[in-house]
């Protein structure tokens, strides 16, 4: 018997990948098992393996008493002497059961134990090893297509390519050679199910980990992948060291590295873009391949902008079906609003517009400043801030050319500026500034020669002269 079991447990080893030690545990369930349904329980069933693991046995252990009511778990003290002369009552004893003892019901009932046991202990090996591949790159071959879902060869076992995680770009013949990244693993009741996917960005992140080594030792960093499959796929990147090019790393000499990725995602577009924490200049990379003249941060608690483009650059900033700016948007995670500079400065005349309309109907006095989160950008509102103005009334009451060479104000500060100081409100020239001091004006009495002080604001003044007591007229012409 030795033998035959150490061949079996080789065998279960070799063609099942079963680890040794489950096999052991699956034989002593399959005894168990047989021992239940010969005596009805098996709670007082023992299984021991010899010290090479060669042979096994089965006991039933029974305690020794002076008068039986349970033969299955006691045993009479005169038939355990034979047994063990030195044994009492109160001991219990292991009395081997001898297997060909089991009838045929038995002997089925530990087969199919044994049966469940390896698939079990199959399925959880299988779950662990790709449980731990969750998240990675694996490479199969086409098997079959079922509803649109592919069935991928993994060797041991298969995976499913569903269809939605696969790209309308791809067409797939059988044996094919797949490369998919490992979405979910998960145990069903019909087995083991490992979902692949080529659709995911993390699919795109690992094959740039494959293909570009400062990303995969970290020099470089990869900050957001969005993706519309099939279409165009842009990329954040960032470097952690000052002589390190991220967006050059990554497209390689001639565009060599980012070729290869194209090529495994069957030409789909790749936009490779730097990562900034100015959100003006993170959205105008981030609307690459096209350029854009200026970025106006409209409402920063909603995360709102406009970016502004040529009219030759419109389309392009756009995208075909919107996807260029559809994707900027998921990419920095603000609402970019894609205007000509003629539709943008358009909207500026609108908006001011209204407002003006607005204020004939009210009885409120009207605003003479403009809301400083709606017109002014980040970047102009700080460097006005640091030089202690606070807003762009204040602004406009001061010498553009001292405003022009503020510390931090750049050429697009400055053309930003002056179209805001341009379509400012003018100083209301009917507000009242309270009463006039009167004009007066001092003359030499023709007389006396003494200083005579009269109102230089009447037609006619009559003035005593200090002197000589004398009253003098003095007329004025009008101006």
């Amino acid at each position: 018997m030795s033998s035959e079991m150490a061949d079996a447990i080789r065998q279960l080893v070799q063609e099942k990948g079963i680890d040794e030690e489950l096999v052991f545990k699956m034989i002593e369930d399959t005894l168990k098992a047989a021992y239940k349904r010969k005596f009805g329980r098996n709670d007082n069933a023992v299984v021991q393996f010899n010290e090479d693991h060669s042979d096994v046995s089965i006991y039933s252990k029974k305690t020794v008493v002076d008068g039986v009511y349970d033969p299955l778990i006691e045993i009479e003290l005169e038939e355990a002497l034979e047994l063990d002369p030195e044994c009492e009552v109160g001991d219990e004893l292991l009395i081997e059961v001898n297997p060909k003892d089991f009838d045929r019901v038995s002997v089925q009932s530990g087969k199919q134990t044994a049966h469940q046991s390896v698939r079990d202990i199959q399925k959880d090996s299988l779950y662990s090893d790709f449980k731990e591949k969750e998240g990675e790159i694996i490479i199969g071959y086409y098997q079959r297509e079922r509803n649109g879902n592919i069935y991928v060869d993994l060797g041991k076992t298969e995976g499913i390519l569903p269809r939605k995680f696969q790209s309308p770009r791809e067409k797939y013949e059988p044996n094919a050679r797949i490369k998919a990244y490992v979405s979910e693993v998960r145990k069903t009741p019909s087995g083991l199910q490992i979902v692949l996917s080529r659709t995911d960005p993390e699919f795109v992140r690992r094959i740039l980990e494959l293909e570009i080594p400062e990303i995969y030792d970290k020099t470089v960093e990869i900050y957001k992948i969005v993706r519309e499959p099939g279409y165009r796929t842009k990329v954040a990147v960032f470097s952690h060291r000052d002589d390190v090019d991220p967006v050059g790393a990554c497209v390689g000499l001639k565009g060599v590295r980012i070729q290869a990725v194209i090529n495994e995602l069957e030409g789909e577009k790749i936009d490779v873009l730097r990562y900034d924490d100015d959100p003006r200049v993170f959205i105008r990379n981030a609307l690459s391949p096209a350029e854009v003249e200026d970025v106006v941060i409209l409402d920063t608690a909603k995360r709102s902008a406009c970016a502004v483009v040529s009219d030759k650059q419109f389309s392009l900033a756009v995208g075909k079906e919107g996807r260029n700016v559809r994707l900027a948007n998921r990419l920095v995670d603000w609402n970019i609003d894609v205007k000509t500079r003629e539709d943008f400065e358009e909207m500026d005349i609108a908006a001011a517009s209204r407002k003006a309309v607005d204020g004939l109907f009210s009885d409120e006095e009207p605003e003479t400043e403009f809301p400083q989160e709606a017109v002014l950008s980040d970047g102009l509102a700080a460097v006005l801030s640091a030089a202690g103005i606070p807003g762009l009334a204040e602004a406009a009451a001061m010498d553009r050319g001292a405003l022009f060479a503020l510390d931090g104000m750049t050429d697009d500060l400055r053309g930003e500026l002056g179209r805001l100081l341009d379509a400012s409100p003018a100083p209301d020239a009917g507000e009242t500034r309270g009463p006039a001091e009167p004009a007066v004006e001092t003359i030499e009495c023709p007389e006396c020669g003494a200083e005579i002080t009269i109102d230089a604001g009447a037609a006619v003044d009559m003035v005593t002269r200090p002197n000589c007591g004398v009253g003098l007229s003095v007329e004025y012409e009008d101006e």
